[in-house]
């Protein structure tokens, strides 16, 4: 230990240390795992000699970046958890439109370094979210129909495969490894550093409208057929949750990324949609718009997340949804709609590892909750809930999204899966990069 601590430039943290269970604590608080060690990485340098550490003594390696994943894979019981969240390194190129990131940032970090140029890219909608694993496994945002997903506006990366070799990744070198770091999450090594291309970006139209709880049904179906005629400059999020009076309760959250003047006509058919009683739409900040959603995640909750795609919502989806939000145990939970079309459908489907190419939502039953006493109540639920949908889901999942079922890993990637097998038996073999959504390679 002494002789690792020698190496590291960073933090080396054991059970008694102070920083310890601040340090392996994560977003989400059903995951209580104790790491033997945790190295806080300050350099590359620092994950090449963590990752040696780990191989030499044979340890189970978990590598935690910026953000919040939810099936809680960063952190490891009884290995060497690579702790890349000091690693918040970041330099934009403004006339170049480039930035150069590095792994332990944040939406809300990486945006307001951007957004000072006047500048963004695709970037998830929860400020707190690590940049990281949101572009590895694919990266749904606001700006997805005009700019496409994260992964689409990644230039390159670098990378520390399982040798221990640095690697930069990018169309021109290593093209097979940087097809599948865009969708294919940590699958293939530990990436250090991002380089995305971004776009002028500055003023949105954007905010959110509630529908009364009375009009729900009439709500998702309007919101439905809205959807479908989007333009590519509109991306919408259609949520239900728990209204003040305990009824299933429909809102809409949107972000129009064209002019102020073509947005009215865009958005005039989503403000006749069942008489909203809340619309707070109007011009802000791209950055301010990336910090709404921060409130609906409230600290030191339980999550239990399932997900999948939903290319059409027909009337009996509409009832089923309805049904099990009545029913829903915690207030703090709700269903989410996220809108994929555009620019991030028209990319071909093998083009990337993500394949989910198409117009449609990813579907997602957010359960959060702030009692582990209550958690079988609220896990029941939700897979209850995820079951009765399951007739009208397109047997397909968001990575991102994709809190537990090892089952599923196939679901995620489709026709990409066995290119992905292909993939992992060349550049991690013996699957060292396995606390993850986990693709095993044929070695």
């Amino acid at each position: 230990m002494r002789s690792l601590r020698a190496r590291v430039r960073g933090d080396v943290l054991l059970p008694a240390d102070g920083a310890y269970d601040r340090s392996r604590a994560v977003f989400n608080g059903m995951i209580d795992r104790r790491p033997q060690l945790i190295i806080r990485c300050a350099g590359v340098s620092d994950v090449i000699n963590g990752l040696e550490f780990a191989r030499s003594h044979d340890l189970t390696l978990s590598v935690r970046s910026g953000g919040h994943g939810v099936a809680g894979s960063a952190v490891c019981d009884g290995g060497v958890m690579l702790d890349l969240s000091p690693m918040k390194g970041i330099r934009i190129d403004p006339t170049g439109r480039t930035a150069e990131a590095q792994a332990g940032l944040t939406l809300a970090e990486f945006d307001h370094e951007t957004q000072a140029f006047g500048l963004a890219t695709t970037m998830g909608v929860v400020s707190m979210t690590g940049i990281a694993g949101l572009t590895l496994g694919g990266g749904l945002g606001w700006l997805n129909g005009r700019y496409g997903l994260a992964c689409d506006n990644l230039l390159s990366a670098d990378v520390v495969t399982a040798t221990g070799e640095l690697l930069t990744a990018s169309a021109d070198q290593h093209a097979d490894l940087f097809w599948g770091l865009r969708g294919g999450g940590g699958n293939f090594g530990v990436v250090t550093s991002f380089r995305y291309r971004l776009h002028p970006v500055w003023t949105v139209v954007a905010g959110g409208l509630v529908y009364p709880s009375t009009r729900t049904r009439d709500a998702l179906r309007s919101y439905r057929e809205f959807a479908g005629g989007c333009p590519p400059e509109l991306s919408t999020v259609g949520s239900l949750f728990k209204g003040p009076d305990g009824r299933p309760t429909v809102a809409v959250g949107v972000c129009y990324c064209g002019t102020a003047e073509t947005a009215e006509a865009a958005l005039r058919p989503l403000r006749r949609i069942a008489d909203p009683v809340e619309d707070d739409i109007g011009p802000m900040a791209y950055q301010a718009l990336q910090l709404r959603s921060d409130a609906g995640f409230p600290p030191h909750q339980q999550h239990y997340w399932k997900s999948s795609f939903v290319k059409d919502l027909p009337d009996d989806a509409i009832e089923v949804m309805i049904e099990y939000v009545e029913q829903m145990p915690s207030p703090n939970s709700g269903v989410g709609l996220q809108h994929l079309h555009g620019a991030a459908a028209r990319v071909p489907r093998d083009a990337t590892a993500f394949p989910h190419r198409d117009d449609h939502h990813d579907f997602l039953i957010l359960s959060q909750w702030p009692d582990p006493a209550d958690s079988a109540r609220n896990v029941d639920w939700t897979r209850r809930f995820f079951t009765a949908m399951t007739p009208f889901l397109e047997g397909a999942v968001y990575v991102n999204n994709l809190g537990d079922g090892e089952h599923r890993v196939r679901e995620a990637y489709g026709a990409n899966y066995e290119r992905l097998v292909a993939l992992k038996t060349t550049y991690d073999p013996a699957n060292v990069f396995r606390l993850n959504q986990n693709i095993r390679g044929t070695a």
